[in-house]
């Protein structure tokens, strides 16, 4: 029993493994031949993998406990099919492993670390971008070329039977506020900036919307799944959750969110909702 116990777990472990290394890379790509939220789902499978290498390390923890306590090279706890085998041995997997994960550290960091730039060659992003900032989703991909700089374009606040609606320069004649906050994708790379706007929780008073509610967020962006998103009330009530009107100085590009955007702390960048056309409190 525990022998196939042991084997399921590696199944379902290397079956994980391979799921999200395919999805990720996909993602990443920004192809999305798929119909499950990626987040999500990416989520959920995490768990998998963490619940069967568990299983795994419960069924084997008496030999892994036999083999920490002894030499590396120590052949009295293999098995006989171990004996006279050609290729990669446990030994040279377990000596070449830091050897592995430093080098892909140093291929995919430059996302995320200026300095790897150069060497990270599987780095999603070049950390190129408008304003500094790199871009996942264009304004011309989202469909917003024209809405997006629209005069007729307006913000609209709404809770209960309450609306106020605000036009572009409404927005830039209200306080505003300037916070430091990294764009943190789900992807693996992030990029720090500073973003000028006004705090979510004063566009809510107008209409009356009590403190710690979430907010629809709703965009101008044809279609997708983040069209519209759910900002919860903590984040809706924080201090440093501000719908930007400027990206590090200067008015927002149209690719970063123009006329308006969604930046919160410790927010994935996909929630970060861009092209923002209404905030609806529906509680």
């Amino acid at each position: 029993m525990l022998h196939g116990l042991e084997r399921a777990s590696v199944g379902v472990l290397v079956a994980a493994a391979v799921f999200q290394l395919v999805t990720g890379i996909a993602n990443s790509a920004q192809w999305y031949p798929r119909a499950f939220s990626f987040r999500a789902t990416h989520y959920a499978i995490g768990w998998v993998a963490i619940g069967a290498l568990v299983i795994h390390v419960a069924v084997k923890l008496t030999p892994i406990r036999a083999a920490l306590g002894s030499d590396i090279d120590d052949e009295m706890l293999d098995r006989p099919t171990m004996s006279g085998s050609s290729g990669l041995s446990r030994r040279g997997l377990v000596r070449s492993a830091p050897v592995a994960a430093g080098l892909v550290v140093v291929a995919t960091a430059g996302s995320t670390v200026p300095a790897l730039r150069r060497v990270s060659v599987l780095g999603v992003r070049s950390g190129e971008g408008p304003q500094g900032v790199p871009v996942n989703k264009s304004a011309r991909a989202a469909g917003v070329l024209e809405s997006a700089v629209s005069p007729g374009f307006r913000l609209v606040l709404a809770h209960g039977g309450t609306t106020v609606s605000l036009t572009r320069s409404d927005l830039e004649a209200m306080p505003q506020t300037t916070a430091d906050l990294p764009i943190a994708c789900v992807e693996g790379w992030s990029a720090s900036a500073t973003w000028t706007g006004i705090r979510v929780r004063a566009l809510l008073d107008p209409v009356g919307a009590p403190v710690g509610v979430p907010v629809q967020v709703t965009s101008l962006q044809e279609h997708g799944p983040f069209k519209a998103t759910i900002l919860p009330g903590n984040f809706a009530a924080d201090d440093l959750t501000l719908l930007a009107l400027r990206l590090n100085g200067e008015p927002l590009d149209i690719d970063h969110g123009y006329p308006c955007r969604l930046i919160a702390p410790n927010r994935p960048g996909v929630l970060q909702t861009k092209w923002v056309t209404r905030l609806e409190v529906s509680a």
